[in-house]
Order: C-alpha cells, then structure tokens, then sequence
C-alpha cells in the first residue's frame, strides 16, 4: 500500500480505505478461485495495483469518458483506476466467467459504483467507449482490430505492456498507417526493478 501513497500521495480517505482492503479482498477470493499468481500476491500493490494505475501518469480521464477494460482477468487495470477516477465509468469485459465472478464480487465490496462486468469475449462488444485500455492481453494489432466497432469516433487505446515492442509497433502501423503510436517507458517516472521494462502505448 505504501508504494501506491509512493506515487499517489494526493488520495481521498474513502480512496485509501479502498486501496487498502484490496489485497485482503484478493487474498480471500485467490484462496476460491486463482485469480492471481499466488507468488505474486507478495507484491500486490507494486505488481498489480501501481502497474495498473500508471496509465493515469499519461492520461487524466474526464469524467465524460467511457472506459472499456479488455480482458480484465482478476480486474486489472479496471478495479484501481476505477477507484482513482470515482467519477469515470468503467466496463471490465473478460470471457471467463469465474474472473468475472470476482471482479464483480470485488467491486461490489467496495462499493463501486462506476464499474460494470461484462462476462463476454471483448470482440462481441458493441457499445460504444471513448477509451479502451487493457494490461498486457494480447499483441496491440489484435486488440485493435478485435476491439475497432467499440471504439468511439476520436477513442484512443490505452496499452500497458513489457519487453521490445519494435514489431508489434511496425505491424500495427502498417495495418493502421493513420493511426498514432505514443509509447512511455514506466521506469522514467518509477525507480522499482519491477517497472525497467515496463511501458504505456497510447494510439489514437
């Protein structure tokens, strides 16, 4: 919890209450369903919660935005970025339902009332967002292409992703060549080893 107040200092009390009863909450639920790497709930917070909320050091979402989480898996990086941004609605999609029975058990614990679960491959979705973000799902041209009808007219995509993305970046681009790669590498902003590799892709 202290590497998210690390990076967030500025959170309300409700925030932290909320941050803080995460890891108990997945610890409970990971004992049922697992949900998460059982060695990586050792770094929870650092792995999970402040990877997912990186996306807000490049993007601040607007309070009239519509924000898609693709394949979601435990609720990442839907549940923490829909704590940060109380006021931004957020739709968590994975096709495996027993990750969707937590995620919607998790925010209902909460009290999220900004988060909705969608039990469903994110392909199938038609509903239309402003922003669609996803934690390291798929290659970026599938996302993309999977994900094109949900994509409102000016939505951007938001990627959090690790490793040398050189031909994952040239094969999008040539299939999309109006579209805009921005790409940020998480360690010129987070001293953890865990963020070296670590980068946020923005296209629009």
């Amino acid at each position: 919890m202290e590497i998210v107040k690390k990076y967030f200092p500025i959170l309300s009390k409700q925030q932290l209450e909320q941050f803080s009863q995460l890891q108990s909450l997945y610890e409970d639920w990971n004992a049922k369903i697992n949900v998460i790497s059982r060695k990586d709930m050792d770094q929870f917070y650092g792995n999970h919660v402040l990877h997912s909320l990186t996306i807000a050091h490049y993007y601040t979402f607007k309070d009239s935005d519509n924000v898609m989480d693709i394949g979601t898996g435990g609720g990442f990086p839907g549940i923490p970025l829909a704590i940060l941004f109380p006021n931004v609605k957020f739709t968590l999609v994975d096709s495996i339902k027993k990750k969707t029975k937590v995620v919607q058990e998790v925010a209902a614990s909460l009290n999220l009332q900004n988060v909705s679960v969608v039990n469903d491959r994110f392909e199938n979705i038609e509903d239309k967002y402003s922003v669609i973000v996803s934690r390291a799902v798929a290659p970026a041209l599938k996302l993309v292409k999977f994900t094109k009808r949900a994509l409102a007219k000016k939505g951007k995509h938001i990627f959090i992703k690790g490793g040398d993305l050189t031909n994952e970046k040239k094969e999008l681009l040539s299939a999309y060549k109006n579209m805009k790669w921005k790409e940020f590498s998480l360690s010129d902003n987070y001293d953890e080893p865990f963020f070296e590799t670590k980068k946020v892709i923005i296209l629009n």
